[in-house]
């Protein structure tokens, strides 16, 4: 098993620990609205990629809501099959999420008609990070392969603030983050 791996298990595990002894009333006010040095960083009328929540993943629906009702695009990862590259399209309702379909990874997507699209900003979930913005994803590589196509982008992370960690294991297709949201802290931005 490879150190990532371990790794991976280990940090999963300490989240859903964590997530668990959250009271549900605290869960539900975190994460609603950005720090304003983050909003700081997004240009107006930008186009932000985020993406649907996994169990105990750092929630991105209120900043979806939040930078709608703020005039940008929102999208959402899609895949048209399972080994289909990730592409982004838009997602115009983050309130009642009804132009969403069950896609090949059984996760909530933009519907197959809508329109695909290249946000400026994007949004990432994440395993763990270090505080000078190294990211472990979830191991599929999906979003360092879009990001590596995608250089002009602005990533950043969301995430428990029990996924920080000193280091992490790094190889050069990994792509650092611009920054990284905890509910008690913003890491960032970084050069």
């Amino acid at each position: 098993m490879s150190t990532k791996t371990k790794l991976r298990q280990t940090l999963k595990a300490e989240r859903r620990r964590y997530v668990a002894a959250l009271p549900d009333v605290t869960r539900a006010l975190l994460f609603r609205v950005p720090p304003a040095p983050l909003s700081a960083l997004i240009p107006p009328q930008a186009t932000i990629g985020l993406y649907r929540t996994g169990p105990n993943e750092a929630p991105a629906a209120g900043y979806a809501r939040h930078f709608l009702e703020r005039g940008h695009r929102i999208a959402l990862p899609r895949f048209a099959m399972r080994d289909a590259p990730m592409e982004f399209a838009l997602h115009s309702d983050p309130f009642e999420e009804s132009d969403l379909e069950t896609g090949p990874f059984t996760v909530l997507q933009p519907l197959a008609e809508a329109e695909a699209v290249v946000p400026e900003v994007l949004i990432v979930p994440l395993v763990g990070f270090t505080a000078d913005g190294l990211r472990l994803g979830q191991g599929g590589g999906h979003y360092d392969r879009w990001l590596a196509s995608n250089p002009g982008t602005l990533a950043i992370g969301l995430a428990w603030d029990c996924q920080l960690v000193e280091d992490l294991p790094h190889e050069e297709h990994d792509h650092p983050l611009a920054a990284v949201v905890t509910p008690t802290r913003l890491y960032g931005p970084f050069a």
